[in-house]
């Protein structure tokens, strides 16, 4: 393998503004993902405890389950 050879397997990622931009668009998923996963894990904690609340009320009686 010549010198060449690193141009062909790291393609866009060899120059500085191909890791810049790979970096920044690196930067931007997981930004945005701990934004989604902060949401999702809020949206899971509600309906696990509202699952919880009729699943007592259903065992007390209150409401037909």
């Amino acid at each position: 393998m010549g010198p060449n050879a690193a141009l062909l397997f790291g393609g866009p990622l060899t120059s500085l503004p191909g890791i810049v931009g790979a970096l920044l668009v690196l930067l931007l998923v997981i930004v945005v993902g701990r934004i989604v996963l902060a949401l999702a894990w809020r949206v899971v904690l509600i309906a696990l405890g509202l699952a919880i609340v009729l699943w007592l009320l259903g065992a007390v009686g209150i409401i037909p389950v």
